[in-house]
């Protein structure tokens, strides 16, 4: 609650995705989104919906704060200098605007307090790496800070949030430690960043923010240099926050309505159902996937002898038992009722297999709804793409919870500086 002499703190989220920083950020209640940058057309949509639905936008608003552009061309974002190849692509494109001055004239003279945003994580994250033959070296993903980094030096807000995976950490694409790329890049534009050797003490768990979920990211502060703030001033305020009382499946998804196998496949369309929901509640989103007969007889064995308790050995020979192939991974996983989720990653758009429900009687992966929740989006918050984009977006997000408590956070360490707000 803010009292009569404070004010809400402005700022523009890059790298938007389906909103899931912004989220947070809103619902402290203590800060203006001032702008929204995100490329995917999906999340964009996502994110604007949301703001008319919750934060009392217009849908012309929306439109114009939730901008869909390419952020490597950062000059364009900025200014408005638009080439006559993005002038084309808006001009096809019905569900975006050209804003003819950029973020500059968007924003005009309201002042940016901070800029926050997590740049696609999957050119540092280390399964992403494996994957790679060439060890995604020549990601051009692994240089969006560059342009994170370039909107930070023209709007020179108090404090920057970079939130991505502890993967950044070991990330070496050309032979340079990314972690020292993004301290050369911040400090050459006067922001000081934790030291690229103590960036490991950067990295928090999200199940200490009352998010039902394994998740460890790399939360990398900058602040001005010439300002008035001490950076790890807003690291202790960000373990200030902190809860002793950690959160599980069951406190996420317990108690949304049973979706049971129904006996039979049934044909709807082209779509084939395999599953019914019991109770007449409607919650938008919890629709299970199609599940064969040999899957749901897999989770039923799977479930039924504990095997997430198996070794790595035994759960590889289940796989090659049950489809005849074989595999170096681990193929299939169930969330444990009593337990935080394992880390909802953005792969669940191509299968939920390692995502297989707790509910014995159930005999199926997990919902996009459940999905959503896991991740702290509040049950309101509408996904309106295709199920396998709600999948996608809702792994890259960032948990609101998470997000909300690194906002608080913020905001304490603003007003005890006595920082005129």
């Amino acid at each position: 609650m803010l009292t009569q002499n404070q004010k809400k703190l402005n700022f523009i989220d890059l790298f938007a995705g389906c909103g899931g920083l912004s989220e947070g950020f809103l619902a402290t209640g203590k800060y203006n989104a001032l702008a929204h940058v995100e490329w995917e057309l999906p999340m964009v949509r996502t994110l604007r919906e949301r703001l008319v639905d919750k934060w009392n936008h217009s849908e012309e608003e929306a439109k114009k704060r939730v901008i869909r552009f390419d952020i490597q061309k950062t000059e364009e974002l900025l200014n408005g200098s638009w080439s006559d190849e993005s002038k084309l692509l808006y001009e096809k494109d019905n569900d975006s605007l050209i804003i003819e001055k950029g973020l500059k004239g968007l924003i005009e003279k309201e002042p940016v307090d901070l800029i926050i945003g997590g740049p696609p994580c999957q050119a540092y994250s280390i399964a992403g790496r494996a994957q790679s033959p060439t060890k995604m070296k020549d990601d051009y993903r692994n240089y969006l800070f560059e342009s994170y980094a370039k909107v930070v030096d023209f709007f020179k807000p108090q404090l920057f949030v970079f939130e991505n995976v502890p993967g950044l950490l070991t990330a070496c694409p050309g032979d340079i430690p990314v972690k020292e790329r993004i301290f050369e890049a911040f400090n050459a534009i006067g922001y000081e960043i934790r030291n690229p050797s103590n960036l490991k003490n950067a990295v928090y768990c999200a199940e200490d923010f009352e998010v039902p979920q394994k998740r460890n990211r790399v939360i990398i502060l900058g602040v001005r240099k010439n300002s008035n703030f001490n950076l790890e001033d807003f690291y202790t305020a960000l373990n200030i926050e902190k809860k002793s009382e950690q959160k599980t499946v069951k406190d996420a998804i317990g108690k949304l309505p049973a979706l049971v196998p129904t006996g039979e496949v049934v044909k709807v369309g082209n779509s084939h159902i395999s599953h019914k929901q019991i109770s007449s509640e409607i919650i938008p989103n919890h629709i299970p996937r199609y599940h064969s007969f040999r899957d749901q007889k897999l989770f039923k064995e799977w479930l039924s002898n504990n095997m997430n308790s198996f070794s790595s050995d035994e759960k590889k020979a289940f796989y090659t038992k049950i489809t005849g192939h074989k595999s170096n991974h681990i193929k299939y996983r169930n969330l444990e009722w009593n337990k935080p989720s394992p880390t909802i990653v953005a792969h669940l758009y191509k299968d939920g297999y390692m995502f297989i429900h707790p509910d014995i009687e159930q005999l199926r992966t997990i919902t996009v709804r459940e999905a959503a929740l896991l991740q702290t989006f509040p049950i309101d918050y509408k996904f309106s793409s295709s199920t396998s984009y709600n999948y996608k977006m809702i792994g890259n997000a960032v948990p609101v919870l998470f997000t909300k408590g690194i906002a608080e956070s913020i905001y304490k360490v603003f007003a005890n500086k006595g920082f005129e707000i």
